[in-house]
Parts: structure tokens; C-alpha cells; sequence
């Protein structure tokens, strides 16, 4: 068997699906570090419409496994996201280490 090129294929657990894929909007919403504000830029789906996507894409218990980890985080909504950066380096400033 002949190799295909110098580096060696490695295998992701979950690839990022193509762009224009509707697969990426849910591998999207999954993924932590993607805010819903980045999916609109992208995509053109507001929050409500990821929402709306999951819901009928997921099983009914995915579905609420995912809304209650969205919930929970603070990343995937930019604002948020920021509010805990600001209060994560106050806190390294003042010494106040967690």
C-alpha cells in the first residue's frame, strides 16, 4: 500500500462538517467555543432558529441535554462569555486566585 502524501492522516472524533453542510449548524450549537452570534454571521440563523433546527434535528432527550448545557454555559452568548473573562482576570489581578 503506497502512502498518499507526507503527513499522516489523523482521524477527529468529530470532523467540522462543510459550511454550506445544514449538519454545521448543529455541529455548530455542540460546539463550546462557537456563540450563536458567529452561527448568524456564518449561517444567518439567529439564536431562535438554532433553536427551531436542533429541536427537530435531535431526539427529544438530546435535545434537552443540549439546551440544559447551553444554558449552563456561559460561552455560547458573546456577552456572557465576555462578562466571565472580565471577571476571571479581575480576580488574577487582585490575587484571588480560584
Amino acid at each position: 500500500m503506497k502512502k498518499k502524501g507526507l503527513r499522516p492522516i489523523t482521524k477527529v472524533k468529530n470532523p467540522e462538517p462543510n459550511k454550506e453542510d445544514p449538519d454545521w449548524v448543529i455541529w455548530a450549537a455542540w460546539a463550546d467555543r462557537i456563540t450563536f452570534e458567529e452561527i448568524e454571521k456564518k449561517t444567518g440563523y439567529r439564536e431562535s432558529d438554532v433553536i427551531k433546527i436542533m429541536r427537530r434535528s435531535l431526539k427529544p432527550s438530546s435535545f434537552r441535554l443540549w439546551r440544559k448545557r447551553v444554558n449552563q454555559k456561559s460561552i455560547k452568548h458573546r456577552k456572557k462569555f465576555e462578562y466571565s473573562r472580565k471577571q476571571i482576570t479581575s480576580k488574577i489581578r487582585k490575587g484571588d486566585y480560584l
